[in-house]
């Protein structure tokens, strides 16, 4: 599947320097707002916040080759108690962008990337939704403030690190239906046993 790229989005470098000339490069260290969606439901980048890129765009016989790395700010919560969760982040970024009119499938039918591949259109490549893969992929599916948080009590919310032996009586709701029987029988013996000490009296 050729995989099309917005001319309108920030993260569209022209490469035309690049010519296609193999060997040619050149380096990209810049500063760049995180575009939105670079995250997951509790973890992620916000939006506008600064991106680091530290990139090198080679010129190959198939088109632009893109590696390096990005730094993020990554922000969110705590799956297990809910603490704020802030760090950085630094992913490994590799993609080849194929020249228009160059067929990938033409390398052969092993070859995984002929699968999906990112395109040079107009003497740009858009690196934002590379950049999203690769720290999309990198966040935590299951984000902890630390690995042995112990997260809120499913009861009532407390904090279990505060209190570690905290705990709730929990009862077989067989044995509560009988509890709430025999609070009834006794509650009607008591009200028998207040009666009869009025009439003797």
């Amino acid at each position: 599947m050729i995989m099309n790229h917005d001319q309108n989005s920030p993260l569209a470098i022209s490469v035309k320097d690049l010519g296609r000339s193999p060997g040619t490069m050149r380096t990209l260290n810049e500063h760049v707002p995180a575009p939105d969606q670079f995250g997951a439901a509790l973890i992620g980048v916000q939006e506008g916040s600064d991106m680091e890129l530290d990139l090198r765009l080679e010129s190959v016989h198939e088109g632009i080759l893109v590696s390096g790395t990005a730094t993020v700010d990554v922000t969110g919560e705590c799956g297990r108690c809910l603490d704020a969760i802030e760090y950085d982040l630094s992913v490994r970024v590799q993609e080849l962008f194929y020249y228009e009119g160059f067929d990938p499938q033409d390398q052969g039918p092993d070859d995984e990337e002929a699968e999906e591949q990112r395109r040079v259109e107009r003497d740009s490549i858009d690196l934002e939704p590379v950049l999203r893969d690769a720290v999309v992929t990198a966040l935590p599916f299951q984000p902890v403030c630390r690995e042995d948080c112990k997260g809120l009590c499913p009861e009532c919310g407390m904090r279990l690190e505060e209190d570690p032996g905290h705990q709730h009586e929990v009862l077989d709701p067989r044995w509560a239906a009988l509890a709430g029987l025999a609070g009834t029988a006794a509650d009607e013996a008591a009200t028998r046993t207040e009666s009869d000490e009025r009439e003797e009296s």
